[in-house]
């Protein structure tokens, strides 16, 4: 791996006070090496770079000398990251927190979203921002980066990182998309007065730097979704190069060849293959074509672009997992990513950084999804409309802590207010034994793999935990998730999911008298209503106003409504085929 610490032009194995593969010095004190400088002062004095020492016999005897393998650069690389840690470890963080910038903390708004709360267990969950930017400034140009002026965010996706760390969701917001943008921070300490309906890149493009204005884009998600953002995280083309160079590339899928001419629209001609068909490894300038890719492939939208951007990341993700999340295989990653990387304040240090990333280890790829925001086709022009309300949705989703289809990810929501301390009903112990007993399931019977999600459909308290023992009773796997987004059902519903039809008639046994149907989350959800109220004995709905009016009465956030399925079934999982769904639209 090219950049890694210590490493110099002139270094070989036998070199004077190299590192060897077991980490150890040959005891010579090296010459100095080219460069450095003396090298930078004759640059910029305009004068020629000083001739290499020992003349031309030492340059023929070093173009003579063979290069290393590169298994033995993967040996040193391994032991010199191992010796650093044990003993200069304070050098590579150091090395790594001056790659690392941070953006002005008084751009963010002060008009903020609330916190997230933490869970019964203290758990928090996270919502990070990735940005890809498309600046063109250093060495961006030559990657791709176009000959315009400023910065666009090219990629744009909403992470959110649920509570217990095991489940997380990326949103796909499309740069085209007509949104608001809040008042910004320019360059010059002045603030814009923002604008109600603009492409949603332009926030990243406010003020016209070259590094581009996350915090504005921030702002703007912030507005857009009513979610807090707790980290922002921007990477230009050479800090995304450089990380797929730095995981030895990373596996793509293409359903048909890319030439120069799909890549560069202002070539005038078709040009040789760059991405050929099918699964295929990439790394450096092919990344960055694959995941910029829009023209000669499907209708060449953002549309199909997003998708391949999951794909990639979720294929990323899945070969830094299988390298292993640890300080030896994350180091030389965060090396190459934060040479380019700019971060809130919160995430400016190395340490931060990788105690962050060390955090997500536990994430499962299969519970790692990827969506994109709804959206439709503007009629009046080639931009994008937010769908309403299916994106509020998504966002209540998100902010309740609850995964895509609908279940809650930590299962550590707090508990239903208690029944009234003197209620007026007879024994509802009673009642539900005898319920249980006169099941046909209450027989031992295992039904554990079936997994029911209760909610409360009626202001009478306690009703999702009731149903929810009965269900355990009757041995299913069942959690109180808390009230449903309505209040007023009449009739205890029980939802089903996709093959899960058979199992919601089990599950409607146990409450007399309920309507089973299909519903758009997965697995089994019961709805209980004035029904399973009354029947438990809870006719006072005014005692549970009042209840839930102290402040000693404590009780779970509102259940959002169900997802439509134009958003589930659009979902990508990490571990799904890389070949599947790369494009949108016809084709490709």
């Amino acid at each position: 791996m090219s950049g890694q610490w210590g490493e110099g032009p002139a270094r070989g194995d036998d070199a004077p006070g190299a590192l060897t593969a077991d980490g150890a010095h040959t005891g010579a004190v090296p010459p100095p090496r080219p460069g450095g400088r003396a090298e930078a002062r004759r640059a910029a004095q305009g004068r020629p770079p000083a001739a290499p020492p020992g003349g031309r016999a030492a340059a023929r005897a070093a173009a003579r000398k063979p290069k290393w393998g590169a298994k033995k650069i993967v040996a040193w690389s391994a032991a010199g990251v191992l010796v650093l840690l044990a003993g200069t470890g304070g050098l590579i963080y150091y090395k790594l927190n001056g790659n690392i910038k941070a953006f002005d903390q008084d751009a963010v708004a002060k008009d903020r979203p609330p916190e997230a709360q933490a869970d019964a267990a203290g758990n928090k969950p996270v919502n990070v921002l990735l940005i890809g930017s498309d600046s063109r400034g250093k060495s961006n140009s030559d990657l791709g980066g176009g000959e315009e002026g400023g910065a666009r965010s090219d990629t744009t996706i909403l992470l959110h990182v649920y509570a217990d760390h095991k489940h997380a969701v990326g949103i796909s917001l499309p740069r085209n998309a007509m949104v608001a943008i809040p008042p910004c921070k320019l360059p010059n300490g002045t603030w814009t007065k923002g604008e109600k309906s603009q492409r949603f890149n332009a926030a990243f493009a406010t003020g016209g730097s070259e590094e581009g204005n996350p915090a504005c884009t921030q702002n703007t998600v912030e507005k857009l979704t009513g979610i807090r953002v707790d980290h922002t995280m921007v990477v230009d083309f050479s800090g995304f190069s450089a990380m797929t160079k730095a995981v030895d590339g990373v596996d793509v899928c293409l359903p048909q060849d890319i030439h120069e001419g799909d890549v560069n629209p202002n070539l005038g001609k078709k040009g040789a293959v760059v991405l050929k068909q099918g699964l295929q490894k990439v790394e450096g300038q092919q990344a960055l074509d694959y995941v910029r890719l829009r023209h000669g492939i499907g209708d060449g939208s953002d549309i199909g672009r997003m998708k391949r951007q999951q794909a990639f990341i979720s294929s990323l993700a899945a070969k830094i997992k299988s390298q292993g999340l640890n300080p030896a295989n994350l180091l030389p990653l965060a090396d190459a990513a934060t040479k380019s990387l700019t971060v809130d304040p919160g995430l400016d240090s190395a340490d931060k950084l990788m105690s962050f990333g060390l955090s997500l280890r536990n994430i499962d790829l299969h519970d790692l999804k990827f969506v994109t925001l709804p959206w439709r086709f503007r009629k009046v022009d080639k931009e994008l409309d937010v769908v309403q309300p299916d994106a509020d949705r998504l966002f209540e989703t998100l902010k309740a802590d609850r995964t895509i289809d609908g279940q809650n990810a930590t299962g550590e929501q707090p508990p239903e207010a208690a029944p009234p301390a003197a209620p007026t009903a007879p024994d509802t112990g009673a009642a539900t034994a005898a319920a249980s007993a006169a099941s046909p399931l209450a027989t031992g019977t295992a039904h554990k793999d079936v997994k029911v999600s209760v909610y409360s459909g009626t202001t009478a308290t306690g009703m999702a935990t009731k149903a929810t023992e009965q269900l355990k009773a009757a041995k299913f796997t069942a959690t109180a998730v808390g009230p449903a987004s309505n209040l007023k059902y009449t009739t205890t519903m029980v939802q089903y999911g996709s093959g899960q039809k058979a199992n919601a008639e089990k599950v409607a046994e146990l409450f007399p008298g309920a309507v089973v149907e299909p519903g758009t989350a997965a697995g089994v959800t019961v709805i209980v209503g004035k029904d399973f109220a009354a029947a438990n004995g809870a006719t006072a709905p005014g005692a549970a106003a009042s209840a839930a009016a102290s402040p000693s009465a404590p009780s779970a956030p509102a259940v959002p409504t169900p997802l439509p399925t134009s958003v589930t079934e659009d979902a990508r999982s990490a571990d799904d085929n890389i070949c599947d769904r790369t494009t949108y639209g016809s084709g490709g």
